[in-house]
């Protein structure tokens, strides 16, 4: 069993938790991901690991309440364990000293694992340039950790709320054409599967390599069921052992949004039913 050591709700339904997790603490790098269950009848997810600390053994997880399982999470309290939490999964981010600025993208709860990858550029010795932003100033989160990790942080809301007004791929447009296309070395974006699709569009016509993260629908994490595969410059791939981070240029994006589409009426009847057997139709997490 894993414990939960602390919890706390940084925006609406979405939760940041401290896993009592030693062996997966001490073996982290940035990008990796863990897989969890909350208990015997629950269904496994994947979760990007938002930070760590190999001294106290804590894993930190950021997550949003979205569907019946991250809900379920989210009802869990400080003090409370989970059943499964298996770790480091995936390939690690690649990390070197880059001969020109790295531009860290983060949209919405993606903000979470692009920290860690920006934490990693920044300690050896990158000039890093992050960009976060979300739908209104209210779902912003992790503004200071990011701050605290990069050279220049710009911040953006859809309605202008807070920040510059607009989305994150106009400021990483403005932030090349500013730095130079040849000076921008590599551009990693984290976030909804459209934001990272326009992210590396805006990037293509610069020639700038751009990686994204994937986060399909998992099962084993081994590349056994091959739910989470993906076509990636026309060859197929799992995001669980080859990923989750690809060339953003080579992703086929049509294919994986119709893939996630698949599941969405399954997950929404799931949520319906556990709310209303759990609390009458309401979410009292939020």
């Amino acid at each position: 069993m894993f414990e939960i050591v602390s919890k706390e709700k940084l925006g609406p339904a979405v939760f940041r938790m401290d896993i009592a997790a030693p062996d997966i603490a001490r073996k982290h790098q940035a990008g990796n991901f863990i897989m969890l269950r909350i208990n015997e009848e629950g269904e496994r997810i994947p979760l990007t690991v938002a930070d760590k600390d190999a001294e106290k053994g804590t894993v930190t997880l950021v997550f949003q309440a979205v569907g019946k399982t991250s809900a379920e999470l989210a009802e869990l309290c400080e003090g409370d364990s989970l059943l499964d939490f298996v770790g480091p999964l995936g390939k690690p981010t690649h990390i070197e000293k880059f001969n020109g600025v790295v531009v860290c993208v983060g949209g919405g709860i993606g903000v979470a694992p692009v920290h860690p990858i920006a934490c990693a550029l920044k300690d050896i010795g990158n000039r890093v340039i992050s960009i976060i932003g979300a739908r209104s100033k209210e779902l912003l989160i992790m503004e200071e950790e990011m701050k605290a990790t990069s050279d220049e942080l710009i911040v953006c809301t859809d309605d202008g709320s807070y920040g510059k007004q607009g989305f994150v791929t106009e400021a990483l447009d403005e932030v090349i054409r500013r730095e130079g296309k040849e000076n921008v070395a590599l551009v990693v974006a984290i976030g909804p599967v459209p934001m990272m699709r326009f992210c590396a569009k805006t990037t293509e016509p610069y020639g700038v390599h751009t990686e994204v993260s994937l986060n399909p629908i998992m099962v084993d994490a081994t590349g056994m069921c091959g739910a989470c595969r993906v076509t990636v410059g026309g060859e197929t791939k799992f995001a669980c052992v080859d990923g989750p981070e690809f060339d953003g240029h080579k992703v086929d994006f049509d294919e994986l949004t119709k893939r996630l589409a698949m599941y969405k009426e399954s997950e929404a009847r799931a949520m319906k039913i556990y709310e209303e057997a759990s609390h009458g139709g309401k979410r009292c997490w939020e």
